[in-house]
């Protein structure tokens, strides 16, 4: 069954409808009913095009029993009257609400187990465990060192003795580049004793590339490469020229 805004069928439609006039069901004028309902599928469906179809059938009965109540009844006609018919869907309603107060009754009545217990019923207390395991991709990867160092598995020590740091490069080129007149090589400002492991030469020179560029960056330098591959070399710049 579809629901439309909130209600669960035409027929619980028409009851809320029936029940705002404020009468006995029996007394309720259907022709009020038909066009409060008739109106209702007008907004409904300015706002939903795939309104259910028994909303459909409902509204087009409707209309054609309100045409039956306003028109003269036809002598020759077969089949029940207008009247009789406006009876038959005043007594759905009727039926309707009376099965939905029996229902709100039967669920405010106590539950066995819940409001009510069985007198001498012993309590009854069931526990499911269930384990699921998860794993990502670096736990696999840990499992896997694991099994395959097994007892040998030892954290990794990063030797620092062999790396000179960007902050170290800094200190050392603001310390000498005011020291420099003209362009000068970049390899000139490397630390004392790292110009012969290559490693340690390697750390070095990337520090003092990276110290440069953030100078640079700074404005306090000026760096100069004259073609693909040549020496790179710094300068201090000019702080009464144009910094762009």
């Amino acid at each position: 069954m579809v629901d439309v805004s909130g209600f669960e069928g035409p027929l619980d439609l028409l009851l809320t409808m029936a029940r705002r006039q404020k009468v006995d069901l029996m007394a309720v004028s259907v022709l009020d009913l038909a066009e409060q309902y008739l109106a209702f599928i007008d907004q409904a469906r300015a706002l939903r095009i795939e309104l259910a179809a028994d909303y459909l059938v409902m509204a087009a009965w409707l209309a054609y029993l309100k045409s039956r109540l306003l028109l003269p009844p036809d002598p020759e006609a077969d089949g029940p009257s207008a009247e009789d018919m406006a009876s038959h869907l005043a007594f759905q309603l009727e039926r309707l609400q009376a099965m939905r107060e029996a229902s709100a009754r039967l669920m405010a009545r106590d539950r066995l187990g819940h409001q009510r217990f069985a007198r001498g019923a012993p309590e009854e207390i069931t526990r499911n465990r269930e384990t699921r395991w998860q794993a990502g991709l670096l736990d696999l990867m840990r499992a896997y060192a694991r099994l395959r160092t097994r007892d040998e598995f030892r954290p990794y020590a990063f030797d620092r003795r062999d790396v000179f740091t960007m902050e170290q490069a800094l200190d050392r080129l603001r310390s000498l580049i005011g020291f420099t007149g003209d362009w000068t090589a970049l390899a000139q400002f490397l630390p004392d004793g790292w110009e012969g492991e290559s490693r340690r030469r390697r750390s070095a020179t990337a520090a003092t590339f990276a110290a440069s560029l953030e100078l640079a960056r700074q404005g306090a330098i000026e760096i100069h490469q004259s073609e693909t591959f040549a020496p790179i070399t710094i300068r201090r710049r000019n702080q009464e020229s144009d910094p762009t």
